[in-house]
């Protein structure tokens, strides 16, 4: 099953570096231009001029997002801002947050880990990916040379066995990169190179699957450049059939999934009175007025919360109850809640298994975004007419403001939905999860 690997890491040398929060960002994927730039500004050596760096009206293929990383990378090595592990390492790795007002520490570990075509059964993701932003890490890792930033794995350990072996290993050492970001995050890392822990890390490893939590489209690009690198007849693994991954316990306490909100725009033509009535077909409607100001909305979103609620054990999940909500203005919200489920086998996809066709999200894609609305397939893919966020007001605010013209509301995916999907060898629609908090990007580099 899974091979992981330890690695030796390249690090911000904090003799030169006294500030790490400085330099590190979150995944590029959440960062938009304001914070790009906010980045830029904060420090020359900050990880987004090599992650996620600008792009100008004079770029060539010469001059460019991704040849300009990889000089910076270069010199920042020659110039001994990024320092080499001296010995293979594995790394632990703690996140302290807030979620739902309760102080929670998410634990896991950095490791390379063997990459494996997803028919193999052994690295499994759970949502689709678009081309195009392939085709952007791709050519960052060709430059490079490089992974910048983890992927978010997680794998099943119910008694914490990876967790315990690491712990023990540190022994209540201080850690080597301790700091907190600018949203209050804290941030905590041990270095771990003893060679009898990291061999038993890799065995209680051995028999595991992984699942792809966050970073699909990275996980994705790292095989198409595994394809392009490897030589015929090689008799060794390169780094480059590794990918530098952050695992974490399906079973650690600090595990937290949030919603990922859909917006719409650009559809042509859109009644929503006509939707509304068309909507009224599969869902009883409930129509709630906010404020002025939005006010009532975070109660709307927890009556969502409460109508969707179901035990946690697998077999409640068939029958948990699937509620949405609807905003596309005058301060009007509609509640959805499937009418019945008797028949939906029928309605959604044939092709996909019962598990997937009771997802939250394969309901609002199938029945609404879809039929309703008509993106599907290749305008899915292209990516012009749905956005993603995680931010209740925001999306109300788009709304609004007339840059969307709905924001369609879900509860959170279940990490026990996540893995029986993966395990069905299928795949969510994109951005069916938030696992919060986002990984750091920064604190550590896999070269390949």
């Amino acid at each position: 099953m899974a091979t992981i690997m330890p690695f030796k890491g390249l690090r911000y040398n904090q003799g030169k570096i006294k500030k790490m929060n400085e330099v590190v960002t979150p995944p590029y994927d959440v960062i938009d231009p304001d914070a790009q730039d906010r980045y830029y500004k904060r420090h020359s050596y900050n990880i987004i001029r090599l992650e996620y760096g600008k792009t100008y009206p004079g770029d060539n293929e010469a001059n460019n997002r991704y040849t300009r990383a990889a000089e910076d990378f270069g010199a920042w090595i020659g110039e001994g801002i990024l320092v080499s592990e001296a010995e293979p390492a594995l790394y632990l790795y703690e996140q302290g947050f807030v979620a739902g007002g309760q102080k929670k520490i998410r634990s896991g570990f950095i490791c390379g880990v063997k990459l494996e075509p997803y028919d193999k059964g052994i690295v499994l993701p759970h949502e689709e990916t678009i081309p195009k932003h392939k085709a952007d890490r791709l050519d960052l890792m060709r430059a490079c040379k490089a992974n910048f930033s983890p992927v978010f794995g997680l794998y099943a350990d119910k008694e914490k066995k990876v967790e315990q072996a690491l712990r023990e290993a540190v022994k209540g050492a201080p850690p080597d990169i301790d700091f907190t970001d600018e949203i209050g995050e804290t941030h905590r890392m041990w270095v771990i190179t003893e060679k009898t822990v990291i061999s038993k890390v890799r065995q209680i490893m051995a028999d595991k699957q992984i699942f792809i939590a966050d970073g699909h489209h990275r996980y994705e690009t790292a095989l198409n450049y595994k394809k392009e690198r490897e030589a015929p007849n090689t008799q060794s693994e390169p780094a480059y059939c590794y990918m530098m991954m952050t695992l974490v316990n399906l079973y650690d306490s600090g595990l937290v999934v949030l919603p990922t909100h859909r917006l719409i725009k650009n559809v042509a033509g859109l009644d929503i009175s006509r939707l509304i009535s068309k909507v009224k077909d599969s869902f009883m409607v409930e129509e709630h007025r906010l404020g002025p100001d939005g006010s009532g909305l975070q109660e709307l979103i927890k009556l969502m919360a409460e109508r969707g609620q179901v035990s946690s054990t697998q077999a409640a999940l068939a029958s948990r109850p699937h509620v949405f909500g609807l905003y596309a203005g005058d301060n009007i919200f509609y509640l959805l809640q499937l009418k019945s489920e008797t028949g939906l086998s029928q309605i959604m996809p044939q092709e996909k298994s019962p598990a997937w066709q009771g997802l939250d999200v394969s309901i609002l894609h199938t029945l609404v975004i879809d039929r309703l609305l008509g993106i599907g397939g290749e305008l899915m893919a292209r990516a012009e007419h749905i956005t993603y966020t995680r931010e209740e007001e925001a999306a109300l605010s788009l709304v609004d403001k007339g840059e969307c013209q709905l924001a369609l509301f879900l509860n959170p995916t279940l990490v026990e939905e996540v893995t029986k999907v993966a395990n069905n060898g299928e795949k969510m629609p994109q951005k069916s999860t938030f696992f919060y908090p986002k990984l750091i990007t920064g604190l550590v580099i896999n070269q390949l």
